[in-house]
C-alpha cells in the first residue's frame, strides 16, 4: 500500500503496480477489495462536536436520527453538513478557562473585600484598564497575551472597546502579513488619510478608520450600496469566505448591476467589490470578535482594579503548567504582589490572597492531592493552629497522609512554621508512626481519665538535630515538588551580569522571530541524547531562566563540542539562531556555550549621545542626569546637540559612565534609537 495520506483504494492500485498485481493474482485479495470498495467512504464511528449544540423550532426525534454515546449525550446522526442542509441550526457553544479564571476572581474579591461585583454593569471607560492595554501588560489577559499582539498594542494605544474588537479581528496570519494592521494604525494615529470610495461607505467604515475588518461590513456595503437584501449579503459573505468561484462570478455581476441602477459609478463599484473580496477572503465576524474582547476588557479590569484577587485566580487554574505558573510569578513580582510560600497553618488547595500577597496553593505541590489538603484543612479547623510536627501528624486523617505527601510539603516549605526542613525531614517516619498509633487509640475508644486519647508507645520526643539544608539543597526540593524555584533562584545573582551581557530572556525569544542570532542565560534542567538518520549523536536540552524555559538544539557539530560541558543543573551562557516551527514555542540552535562563570562582558570605551534641541528637553536632561548617576563607570560622554537646520554643538562634560548593554537600551529609550553611540 502506498505510504500517503487520504487516497482512495483506485489511487493506491493505480499508484502502486505491486498491490494491483497481488490483488489480480491472489482470489482472496479480490474479495477484500470488492468488499472494501463498497465500505470506501461510509461513516466508520460515531463522535462529537466539542463545542456544537443543535437548534430546531420542534422535537429533535421529529427531523432528525438521535443517537446516545457510552456517555449518555445524546446526538444528531448526522454531521454538521447534513443537519444544515435540512434546515437546522448549529451553534457552537465554546468552553473558554478565562471563564472560570473570572469567576474565581469574582469569587475572591467578594469573600476577601465584601465587594459583589455584577459584571453586566460593569463600565468600558476605565482608564486604569486601558493603561494595563497601552502599556502592553496583558499577561493573563485573554486574546491580548503574547508578544506581537503586546507590541500591536502600545503602538496602537487603544481607548475604547471598538478598538479592542478591531485589533481582535486583525490579529491573525492573513490581515497581519497584508500589512492591514500598519495601515489601521497609521490611519488610527493621523499618520495617513482616511478616505472613502463613495461617501455612503463613510458610515459603514468609520469606526474602522476606513479598512472593511469585518464581514457584517461586506453584508452592510451590498445592502446598501447594490440592494441585496440581508439574506442574499450573507450568501454573499459566506461565498467570499469560502472562495467559491462560480458563486462569486455570479453575485459579483448582481453586485455591479444593483449598484449601477441604483446610480453609482460602475469603475468605483467594481473597485469595491474588488476590495470586499480581498478583505472577506479573511474578514473576521464582528460579534464574535466584539464578545472576544468584552471578555479581554474584563480581565484586563480585574488585573487593573483586583490585581491580587485576578492574578491568584490565574494561578490556581494554571496549576500543573509549569512555564505558565513561572511566568506568571514574574508577573506578580513585577507587579509588587509578594508571593507566600505554601502553609499548612493557613493555605488553601487554590492560590489564595493574603494581606496584599498570594498564599501558595497546597495543590500545586507534586504528590499531594486533594484528599490530602481537605484532610489537612479539617484537621486545621478542629484543632486550631498545628503546633508541632507530631501533633500535625496525629491531627490529620492518616489515610491521606503517607511518607511522600510529608515529604512534598516540607520541601515546599508548607511545614516551616513547624521548624527547620532538615531536622522535620529527618524524623518523619517517626511522626507517622506516632500519629497511627494515637489515631488507632482514638478509634479504639482507648482514654485516659480527662477524656484525651492515650497513646500507646513512647511519647513524642523533640525534633531531633540536624545539619540545615544547604541554599543549594533547599532550591532543589523546591524545585523537585514545585517543578521551580519558589524562595530564590540560582540565576538571582547573575542577573546584573546577564543585564551587562545584553542577554535576552526566554520571554522575549517568540516575537524576534526566526533565523536571528541570540544570547541567553540560564540553567539547564534536562537533556536528552539521540542518535540522527545519519549515525550521528545531537542532543536537545531545556534552559531556565527568571521568565521561563526555552528549548535548545545541539546538533551533531555543536554536541560534538559541548557534550562534555552539557550537564544537568550547569549554569551557562549560550548563542545560538532562534528557530520558529508553526504552533510551537522558539528554540535556539546554539552555536556557542560557555559556563556563565568564565564570560565576561566586554564594555565600551567612550559613549556619544545626540540630543535633539526643541520642547521637552528639560524632561530629556533629567533623565539623562538620573541615568548617569545611576551608571558610574570608567567610559567617558560627549553630548552633541543640534537643532535642525540651525546649529549643532559639543559638550564633553567631566563625567564618566558604565555603558552597559542596559545604559544603552536605557539612553536610547530617552533620546532616540539612533541617538547612541558606544565606541
Amino acid at each position: 500500500m502506498p505510504n500517503t495520506l487520504n487516497i482512495s483504494l483506485e489511487q493506491a492500485l493505480a499508484q502502486s503496480p505491486q498491490l494491483a498485481a497481488q490483488v489480480e493474482r491472489e482470489p482472496r485479495l479480490q474479495e477484500l477489495m470488492a468488499v472494501a470498495r463498497k465500505l470506501e467512504g461510509m461513516v466508520r464511528h460515531a463522535s462529537t462536536h466539542a463545542a456544537g449544540v443543535v437548534i430546531s423550532p420542534v422535537p429533535l426525534t421529529e427531523v432528525v436520527p438521535l443517537y446516545k454515546t457510552s456517555k449518555d449525550e445524546i446526538v444528531t446522526q448526522y454531521d454538521m453538513n447534513g443537519l444544515e442542509s435540512i434546515g437546522l441550526l448549529k451553534m457552537d457553544f465554546l468552553g473558554l478557562t478565562t471563564l472560570t479564571v473570572v469567576d474565581d476572581a469574582l469569587r475572591l474579591i467578594e469573600s476577601t473585600r465584601g465587594e459583589k461585583l455584577e459584571l453586566d454593569r460593569l463600565s468600558y471607560d476605565n482608564a486604569a484598564t486601558y493603561e494595563i492595554f497601552s502599556k502592553g501588560l496583558t499577561s493573563g489577559v485573554f486574546q491580548f497575551e503574547s508578544s506581537g499582539m503586546r507590541d500591536i498594542l502600545r503602538r496602537y494605544q487603544p481607548s475604547t472597546l471598538a478598538d479592542l474588537t478591531a485589533l481582535n479581528a486583525l490579529y491573525r496570519p492573513g490581515p497581519l502579513q497584508g500589512g492591514m494592521i500598519d495601515d489601521f494604525i497609521a490611519r488610527k494615529q493621523g499618520q495617513k488619510p482616511i478616505a472613502y470610495d463613495l461617501p455612503e461607505l463613510e458610515e459603514i467604515l468609520a469606526e474602522t478608520y476606513g479598512v472593511i475588518v469585518y464581514q457584517e461590513q461586506v453584508m452592510q456595503i451590498a445592502h446598501r450600496l447594490a440592494g441585496f437584501s440581508l439574506g442574499q449579503a450573507d450568501l454573499l459573505r459566506r461565498a467570499m469566505g469560502k472562495k467559491k468561484a462560480e458563486e462569486m462570478a455570479a453575485l459579483r455581476q448582481r453586485f455591479v448591476s444593483g449598484a449601477v441602477d441604483k446610480g453609482y459609478p460602475k469603475k468605483k463599484v467594481i473597485r469595491i467589490f474588488d476590495l470586499m473580496e480581498q478583505f472577506a477572503g479573511y474578514g473576521f465576524n464582528k460579534s464574535h470578535s466584539a464578545a472576544y474582547a468584552v471578555l479581554a476588557y474584563i480581565t484586563a479590569y480585574l488585573k487593573a482594579n483586583y490585581p491580587v484577587e485576578f492574578m491568584a485566580a490565574l494561578l490556581t487554574n494554571e496549576m500543573g503548567n509549569t512555564d505558565k505558573v513561572v511566568q506568571y510569578l514574574g508577573e506578580c513580582r513585577e507587579m509588587g504582589i509578594a508571593l507566600l510560600p505554601p502553609d499548612i497553618q493557613t493555605g488553601a488547595w487554590h492560590f489564595t490572597p493574603a494581606d496584599g500577597a498570594i498564599r501558595f496553593g497546597l495543590g500545586a505541590i507534586k504528590n499531594v492531592g486533594h484528599n490530602s489538603v481537605e484532610a489537612i484543612t479539617a484537621a486545621r479547623q478542629q484543632a486550631g493552629r498545628f503546633e508541632s510536627f507530631y501533633q500535625f501528624s496525629e491531627a490529620v486523617e492518616q489515610h491521606s497522609l503517607n511518607k511522600r505527601v510529608m515529604e512534598s510539603l516540607i520541601k515546599a516549605g508548607a511545614m516551616d512554621s513547624l521548624g527547620d526542613r532538615a531536622r522535620l525531614y529527618a524524623v518523619v517516619d517517626r511522626a507517622l508512626e506516632a500519629g497511627q498509633k494515637t489515631q488507632r487509640a482514638r478509634d479504639a475508644g482507648q482514654h485516659d481519665l480527662f477524656g484525651s486519647a492515650t497513646v500507646p508507645g513512647p511519647e513524642a520526643s523533640p525534633l531531633p538535630e540536624a545539619s540545615p539544608w544547604q541554599e543549594s539543597q533547599v532550591l532543589a526540593g523546591e524545585k523537585e515538588v514545585l517543578g521551580f524555584y519558589l524562595t530564590g533562584h540560582p540565576l538571582r545573582k547573575y542577573q546584573g551580569k546577564l543585564r551587562d551581557l545584553g542577554t535576552f530572556e526566554s520571554s522575549d525569544l517568540a516575537s524576534l522571530g526566526g533565523q536571528k542570532e541570540v544570547a541567553v542565560g540560564g540553567i539547564i534542567t534536562s537533556i536528552r541524547v539521540a542518535r540522527s538518520k545519519k549515525g550521528e549523536m545531537w542532543a536537545s536540552a531545556v534552559l531556565e531562566d527568571l521568565k521561563g524555559t526555552v528549548d535548545l538544539l545541539f546538533f551533531p557539530e555543536a554536541y560534538k563540542r559541548y557534550s562534555e560541558e552539557l550537564k544537568q543543573e550547569a549554569i551557562v551562557f549560550v548563542k545560538g539562531m532562534v528557530r520558529m516551527e508553526e504552533n510551537s514555542s522558539p528554540k535556539l540552535s546554539i552555536s556557542e556555550m560557555l559556563p556563565l562563570d568564565a564570560v565576561e562582558p566586554s564594555l565600551a570605551s567612550a559613549v556619544v549621545i545626540r540630543v535633539r534641541l526643541g520642547r521637552g528637553n528639560g524632561s530629556v536632561a533629567r533623565k539623562l542626569h538620573d541615568l548617569f548617576e545611576e551608571k558610574p563607570g570608567e567610559a567617558p560622554v560627549r553630548l552633541e546637540f543640534e537643532r535642525e537646520g540651525e546649529f549643532q554643538a559639543e559638550l564633553e562634560p567631566d563625567l564618566r559612565v558604565r555603558p552597559d548593554p542596559d545604559f544603552a537600551t536605557r539612553a536610547r529609550a530617552i533620546c532616540g534609537k539612533d541617538a547612541v553611540l558606544l565606541i
